[in-house]
């Protein structure tokens, strides 16, 4: 049962299936709110109290809008949909922020291998234009973003989970790019 004193907010998860996406919905549940998992098969997963799932991903803006209507924010765990994948992480972080200029979502958590804007000598130019592609279309857009760079260490992915909420919650972090160091 939620408690009516509780805000809650409505959360999109793109990236669900991976490490990090669990832990994202084990935190989440745990502070009642809703949770909608984008996936590609309904089959796999169980039923959960504020857990809901539906088809989806983020291959063109049209998927990545319908992926996300319903919610009140978004998470995107792009370097889990598409690991070690830059030009396929950026395509899907550009189809997202397009779908989700047609909608009223204005936060939105972004994961993904975004390093080369910490460290850009060790990127080539073609990597680091990619980057600057994304940041950009997220500058130029109405959304409250955050990009947080992947996580390595998945021993901590539960402290990781808890601070990717506490941004949601308090709002913290906009039009930031972050590292989570353990």
């Amino acid at each position: 049962m939620k408690n009516a004193e509780t805000p809650v907010f409505k959360l999109v998860l793109f990236g669900a299936e991976s490490s990090l996406g669990s832990a994202l919905i084990a935190e989440l549940l745990a502070r009642q709110h809703e949770v909608t998992a984008v996936v590609d098969d309904l089959n796999r997963h169980a039923p959960r109290p504020g857990l809901h799932f539906k088809i989806g991903g983020l291959g063109d803006a049209d998927q990545a809008e319908q992926g996300a209507a319903g919610g009140s924010a978004v998470v995107a765990l792009v370097s889990a949909l598409a690991p070690a994948d830059l030009p396929a992480q950026w395509r899907m972080s550009e189809a997202l922020i397009a779908g989700l200029a047609r909608t009223t979502i204005r936060r939105l958590l972004l994961v993904g291998d975004f390093d080369v804007l910490d460290r850009p000598g060790h990127y080539t130019d073609e990597q680091r234009e990619g980057v600057d592609h994304v940041v950009d279309a997220l500058q130029r857009s109405a959304l409250h973003w955050t990009l947080i760079n992947a996580p390595q260490q998945l021993a901590d992915l539960e402290n990781v989970a808890a601070g990717m909420v506490d941004m949601l919650d308090l709002g913290l972090h906009r039009g930031e790019h972050l590292n989570f160091v353990s």
